[in-house]
């Protein structure tokens, strides 16, 4: 499934990200930057099993680097420290975020051409819809 995700992504639709990122503890004026950002986001595999996303905007730019099922630490592009894990289960593929006895999901998977990304904290959904370049 990841190898179907290979590729650019550009974000074309963003709903309910504000609520999603409010739910998280971001501050309003990160909120209001983040909203506005439309990120451009690669992803790639290598041979030896290693998974890279690389997400580019005007707010922040972001590289990961991880292996599916092993857990790493990751720094977010609003700063939070937190241990992540990257599942395929499915047709989706599943990050999950722990920190501070918190937890996230970003969910993606394909729906025709487009990449959707659903965000979920505690009650709160965001779906996130990107078109390949």
């Amino acid at each position: 499934m990841v190898e179907a995700l290979c590729g650019t992504w550009t974000l074309v639709d963003s709903k309910n990200f504000d609520e999603y990122l409010k739910k998280l503890g971001v501050s309003m004026a990160t909120r209001k930057v983040g909203s506005l950002t439309k990120p451009t986001v690669t992803i790639s595999t290598c041979g030896d099993g290693t998974v890279t996303v690389k997400t580019v905007s005007a707010f922040k730019n972001t590289e990961l680097t991880f292996r599916l099922g092993e857990e790493f630490e990751e720094t977010t592009a609003d700063d939070r420290k937190v241990k992540s894990t990257v599942t395929q289960e499915g047709g989706r593929v599943v990050h999950v975020q722990r920190w501070d006895g918190r937890e996230t999901q970003l969910i993606r998977e394909l729906q025709g051409d487009q990449m959707i990304m659903t965000c979920r904290v505690g009650d709160v959904v965001s779906t996130r819809t990107y078109e390949r370049v």
